[in-house]
Order: structure tokens, then C-alpha cells, then sequence
């Protein structure tokens, strides 16, 4: 008779363990889609019977917007791409992306750059004028098709997206970096290729800036696709890993209302593309997959409508080595209140310098760039940064 009661409780105790057990699995299944920017498509209400049986009681939760056919559409492309790997090649390439008014000046800082390792990257260039000739091996050929850009219109957006389709061509191509005329790399080829290609991450500046310059912008006409508060804010020079790069070219419905609704002028609130369509994108659709920081250092501390250039007087060791030195990305709100923000730059959870690339390098800076880079700054920091 005992032996049977200590049967009965044995197997009371093991129900209650593999009860505890289930709900903590489900606990755990409803904060992944409590964090997913989509949960209105498989909400919590999916799992409320199962809840029940246990005695779980789920929080009041607000409506769900119903989502547009064209948004639906829109997430199941999402869906599909993420949920994809890249094509299995035998090399891992990264494709470098210039898009430039015509003219390259740093072509021999590059070409330096990528000597020795032919296999590993490729180049695409936008220009924006014709006319211009390459000195370089390294860039000559490499001009793909392309349309004059204006300045804050969509036809920057265009002009990303025409250079992602002619490096998406090659499958071997898994991380797309976008740089201007102006930029140069801060470290050696294969310090960069490492960073990149066992990052997990995509590399885009974005965050809310609640003032005239950041959410300010936005018009109601983005609704109901882009709320208010999806509205994001970053710097154009983004480094994206090829299920990104996709995502950025298939889109259609979030192109759309940023072509009608994100304009420069007074009557559209000086909206410029640029600054906010690939961030507000991927903030909408996998949030979590980026890293809210740029990897090209670029200085903004004049806070004027243009970042700072540096020019040849400008150019010596201390500025290059305080550049490569930064660990922290910092964000200043455009409103009176001027909120900054910073975030440790991680790598795969490790701290790491924040920046690959620097921009806004004048012509008359190369030769004196090039002397430094190639002498001692350009090395590779080869451990993390530890506090």
C-alpha cells in the first residue's frame, strides 16, 4: 500500500515538473514573437488556450492594427529571405560599392588596399557624372550603368539599389559595402574581411531622433505602413549582409512611400531618402538584425547641414590613430533637448573599434593619407578592446 502512495506522488511530482517545464517553453516562444516587429501576424491569442489550460493569466493586450494585403505580402518576401542562408560558394567575396559624383581620388589608396587579394572582393562604381577615366586596374571596368543622382531625392536611393543588383549578380558576393568618393579604409584588407565576414550582423546607423531633423520629417501619408514612431534616422553608408541586400532591392511597398513622401523642400518637411528609408526598412522588418551604428566614421561636431572635411593640412597620424581608437557610437536628438545616446560598438559580443571606413577625405589629402596609412597606421588590431 505505501509503495503504491509513493508511486501516486512520484507521478503527481513528475506532472507538475514537466508542466512547469512546458510553460516555461511557452513563455519563452511568446517573448520571442512579443519582440518580433510582426506579432500581430501570429499574436499572443494564438497560444491563449494552451495558457488557459495551465492557469496562465496573459496581460491585456491593445488591438492589433489589421495589416495591409500589400504588408502582408510584403513579410511573407521578408520572411522567406531571412529565414534563407546564402548560397553555399566556395568563397566568401565582399563587394565594395563606390557611389560617386564621376571622379575617384583615393583610387591608389584602394588599389593598394586590395593588392594580394583579388579572390576575396569585388568592385562595383556609380557615377553620377560621365566622362570620367579610372587610373586604376583595380576600378577601370568596373563602372556599371548608372543615372545622374540628386542630392536628397530618391534617386540616391536608386542609385543603392542599382549597384546592390549588379553585386547580388555574383552569389559569391555575401557582404555589400557602400562608400562614397570621399572614403578610405582604416585598416588592412584582411582586418576588415575578418570583421565582415564572420559578422552575424548588418552594419546600418539608425536610431529615433524625436527632433525637426529626425522624426519630424515624417508626413501621415506614410500611414498606415510606417507609423510615427518607425520613423528612423541614421547615415547612408551601410555594410549589409547579402539577405539584407535582397531585402532592400525587393522592396516595393516601403519604396513607395518614401518616393511620394520623403522629399526635400518646406511643404515635405526637408525629407532626404537617404537618411531614412534603408534604416526605417530594416528597423521595421528585423530590427534586431542590425547594429545601429555605421561602420565609416564620418565627423558631425560642427553640426552644421554637412559633415567636416579634412583636407591635406588636416592629415597626420593622431587623427587617423583617434578615429581607429573609437569604441563608443554616439547619437545626438536634433530637438532642444539634444539627448545623446551611445552604445559600446560589439562584434559578435565582443568590443571592437566602431569604425572600418572614415569619409570626407578632400583630393588633396591623398597623398598624404596614402603615406601614413602605408607606413604604420595601417595595421591590424588583432585583440578586442578590453575595460
Amino acid at each position: 500500500m505505501s509503495t503504491q502512495k509513493i508511486s501516486s506522488r512520484r507521478g503527481l511530482w513528475l506532472g507538475i515538473l514537466i508542466s512547469f517545464v512546458l510553460v516555461s517553453l511557452i513563455g519563452g516562444v511568446l517573448w520571442t514573437f512579443r519582440a518580433s516587429s510582426f506579432n500581430s501576424i501570429l499574436p499572443e491569442r494564438f497560444f491563449e488556450p494552451l495558457l488557459k489550460v495551465q492557469g496562465v493569466k496573459l496581460a491585456p493586450t491593445p488591438p492589433a492594427r489589421v495589416k495591409t494585403d500589400e504588408e502582408i505580402a510584403s513579410y511573407v518576401v521578408s520572411l522567406d529571405i531571412l529565414s534563407h542562408r546564402p548560397f553555399h560558394s566556395k568563397s566568401f567575396k565582399i563587394a565594395f560599392m563606390f557611389l560617386t559624383r564621376g571622379p575617384l581620388p583615393h583610387e591608389h589608396i584602394w588599389e593598394r588596399f586590395f593588392k594580394g587579394h583579388e579572390s576575396m572582393y569585388s568592385v562595383f562604381v556609380h557615377a553620377s557624372e560621365e566622362g570620367h577615366s579610372r587610373i586604376s586596374p583595380i576600378f577601370m571596368g568596373r563602372d556599371i550603368w548608372s543615372k545622374k543622382v540628386f542630392w536628397g531625392k530618391i534617386d540616391m536611393i536608386d542609385a543603392e539599389r542599382r549597384l546592390l543588383a549588379n553585386a547580388l549578380l555574383d552569389k559569391d558576393n555575401k557582404y555589400f559595402v557602400l562608400l562614397s568618393e570621399s572614403c578610405i579604409p582604416l585598416w588592412d584588407f584582411n582586418y576588415i574581411y575578418e570583421h565582415l565576414s564572420n559578422s552575424s550582423i548588418s552594419y546600418v546607423d539608425c536610431f529615433y531622433d524625436p527632433g525637426p531633423h529626425g522624426a519630424g520629417r515624417y508626413l501621415d501619408g506614410m500611414k498606415p505602413e510606417v507609423q510615427h514612431s518607425d520613423f528612423h534616422k541614421g547615415a547612408q553608408w551601410f555594410a549589409v549582409h547579402r539577405q539584407h541586400a535582397l531585402l532592400i532591392l525587393a522592396d516595393s511597398l516601403y519604396y513607395r512611400k518614401f518616393k511620394e513622401f520623403c522629399k526635400p523642400g518646406d511643404a515635405n518637411r526637408n525629407c532626404y531618402p537617404d537618411e531614412h528609408y534603408v534604416q526605417t526598412l530594416l528597423h521595421i522588418i528585423d530590427p534586431q538584425g542590425i547594429s545601429n551604428w555605421s561602420v565609416t566614421y564620418v565627423d558631425w561636431t560642427d553640426q552644421k547641414a554637412h559633415p567636416r572635411s579634412f583636407h591635406a593640412g588636416d592629415i597626420n597620424l593622431s587623427l587617423l590613430e583617434k578615429i581607429k581608437n573609437i569604441t563608443v557610437s554616439s547619437h545626438v536628438t536634433s530637438d532642444l533637448k539634444k539627448l545623446e545616446t551611445k552604445q559600446p560598438c560589439l562584434w559578435n559580443g565582443v568590443k571592437y573599434p566602431c569604425y572600418l571606413f572614415a569619409r570626407k577625405f578632400s583630393a588633396d589629402s591623398s597623398n598624404h593619407l596614402e603615406a601614413i596609412l602605408f607606413n604604420n597606421a595601417h595595421q591590424s588590431a588583432d585583440q578586442p578592446i578590453r575595460e
